[in-house]
């Protein structure tokens, strides 16, 4: 413990920096999902292609994603919009399935009493279909943040700074309360964005049971 003490600011930094770059990605990635899966929920002939089209992009190895942006975008080796690319991308490839099923699940007797209500398609999409595909929207959401602060670590290979750089530098040192430090913090950070998300899904959705 002494030498977490001693690092504290160090740890905080790399803390801090995970955090914003897990959380932005998540929410490019959810933002981007949200009009893919509604898509996808409204032409059933192509909802599972384009469901699958789209979940390929998780196939691809989170380091040579990494690796090959620099060249498409334009950007610096180093440069974390690279990283923030990637686990966006990585995020929408795996919401964009539960946003076409979280939309799925609205009952279509709710969607055609809106209708009647004289709802238009703008009001039934924002005053009734997003809002009962809260709960299944909130569920992915959560699994994509844990998956994104983890997959985030892999980001320390290619110089970008996160909590991963505890697990390199604690590596090339021989060094395991280094490594356990950094296993923890991220581990840490994980249940953190989850409680944040499930709290924020309380407020937001108190109609709703969300678990915990």
């Amino acid at each position: 413990m002494t030498w977490f003490f001693d690092n504290f600011d160090m740890i905080r930094e790399l803390f801090m920096r995970h955090l914003w770059i897990s959380a932005l990605a998540t929410a490019i990635g959810f933002a981007v999902s949200l009009p893919i899966g509604w898509w996808a929920n409204e032409h059933p002939r192509i909802r599972g292609a384009s469901v699958a089209a789209v979940g390929v992009l998780y196939t691809i190895p989170s380091l040579a994603i990494f690796v090959l942006l620099p060249p498409i975008l334009g950007t610096g080796f180093l440069s974390v919009i690279n990283v923030l690319v990637a686990l966006s991308t990585y995020a929408a490839a795996v919401m964009v399935r539960t946003a076409t099923d979280a939309f799925g699940s609205v009952s279509p007797d709710v969607l055609d009493a809106a209708s009647a209500a004289g709802f238009s398609r703008p009001q039934r999409v924002f005053r009734v279909e997003l809002p009962l595909a809260g709960p299944v929207l909130l569920a992915g959401l959560r699994v994509v943040s844990v998956s994104t602060v983890s997959m985030l670590s892999v980001a320390t290979l290619i110089g970008v700074s996160n909590l991963g750089s505890l697990f390199t530098d604690g590596y090339r040192r021989n060094f395991q309360t280094e490594i356990l430090i950094g296993i923890g913090a991220i581990v840490v950070l994980a249940v953190l964005l989850d409680a944040l998300l499930n709290l924020a899904g309380r407020l937001l959705m108190p109609w709703a049971v969300v678990n915990t």
